[in-house]
């Protein structure tokens, strides 16, 4: 499903920038996103988006800090083990 969404907002990107040469049909599409932006449901998408990015960095830095060497754990011993 991520494959999918990735592809239609690239898909969605490249017809935006690609119509530039159109100026007609551009200006109609950057009143669409204006009027998109201006929306609830945007805000709404936006403000949970920034949500689990803030959840996912603090997450990550406890990870990190808890896998520190020096605060009682061996550099090298966590749940993490890479194939050779």
């Amino acid at each position: 499903m991520r494959f999918r969404m990735g592809l239609c907002i690239g898909f969605a990107a490249g017809y935006y920038l690609g119509t530039a040469a159109g100026r007609e049909r551009h200006e109609q599409i950057k009143q669409m996103i204006a009027k998109v932006q201006r929306s609830d449901a945007y805000e709404t998408a936006t403000e949970k988006a920034k949500a689990a990015v803030d959840l996912t960095v603090e997450r990550t830095k406890e990870f990190v800090e808890d896998h520190k060497p020096g605060n009682g754990t061996e550099a090298g011993t966590g749940s993490y083990s890479p194939s050779r």
